[in-house]
């Protein structure tokens, strides 16, 4: 069976696209996204999935948008900084989109599923900035997600993204979290362990 095949078979012909976001708050109609990462996956010829490609943008602050400073505190993202070379919000979804439903084809699958660390905030900040964004056909399905606080409870016994990569045995580096980048590449490790772990149990194998 080929790559594409074995990928396409393995979640019903959705397409796992691991994603992050950096925030100005936590309502996704009101609130900036600042930052925007994705993982696609991939499946060797054993049925094994890995990360594949990235895709990763700065984003500006949409008009009229709030930016809470507590969460600018807690992130640490300056959103008028120039170094940042932030992009119009709807130049990145376009771009993203682009490049995730190019993945999604190569792959033959018929629709991309967001997986995220408490996948419902990543996948309504997206939602809402690919509908600001006036884009028709959305790759991404509008409320199916897979969550890995849900899977690595499930697999590992830990929730939190740092506690969930340790017990998994990935490398994380507290400093480097809460940059969207680092954080959707040790989540996409992260969703990769699990899936894998259950194959290697004898779950479902494709």
């Amino acid at each position: 069976m080929s790559e594409t095949q074995e990928l396409k078979n393995r979640f019903r012909g959705y397409f796992p696209v691991i994603i992050d976001v950096e925030t100005a708050g936590f309502n996704a109609a009101t609130d900036a996204l600042l930052e925007v990462a994705a993982v696609t996956t991939k499946m060797d010829e054993n049925g094994l999935l890995y990360p594949d490609k990235t895709f990763h943008y700065h984003v500006e602050p949409f008009e009229n948008a709030n930016l809470e400073q507590a969460a600018l505190d807690f992130n640490g993202i300056d959103p008028y900084c120039a170094l940042r070379g932030a992009l119009d919000e709807s130049e990145v979804m376009k771009d993203l989109c682009k490049n995730v439903r190019k993945e999604q084809k190569a792959a033959d699958c018929q629709r991309s599923v967001i997986v995220a660390h408490n996948a419902s905030f990543d996948q309504s900040f997206v939602n809402a900035a690919i509908e600001r964004s006036h884009i028709k056909r959305s790759p991404f399905h509008p409320f199916v997600s897979f969550d890995t606080t849900s899977l690595a409870g499930l697999a590992l016994g830990q929730t939190v993204l740092v506690k969930a990569c340790e017990a998994a045995g990935i490398p994380f580096d507290q400093k480097e979290a809460h940059s969207a980048l680092y954080d959707t590449q040790r989540t996409a490790e992260l969703f990769c362990f699990i899936v894998n772990k259950w194959q290697r149990l004898g779950g479902m194998t494709v």
